[in-house]
């Protein structure tokens, strides 16, 4: 049988190129607003932090398991959220 690619290895390069692709749009985004760069940025990674539990929660993803999952992706906004309120 030939060699297939595992699923598993590309759903989770998947997971981080859409959180890293996010990041860079939410983050231009941010760098448009009037209010403030760190303060837009904050609101607009807790709107993804919802947006990311209401995609897991609707595809039935399992939170934490083996592979990367939208509730994987939530906790790596917020975390980012927490870091850049602090610096702000």
């Amino acid at each position: 049988m030939p060699n297939t690619p595992d699923i598993s290895a590309f759903e989770s390069a998947r997971v981080l190129t859409r959180f890293f692709l996010r990041l860079i749009i939410l983050s231009v985004f941010a760098g448009l607003s009037y209010q403030g760069f760190g303060k837009t940025l904050v609101s607009l990674l807790l709107f993804a932090v919802l947006f990311c539990i209401v995609a897991g929660t609707v595809l039935r993803e399992h939170p934490f398991g083996l592979l990367l999952s939208h509730f994987d992706e939530a906790a790596a906004y917020g975390v980012v959220a927490c870091l850049v309120a602090r610096a702000s």
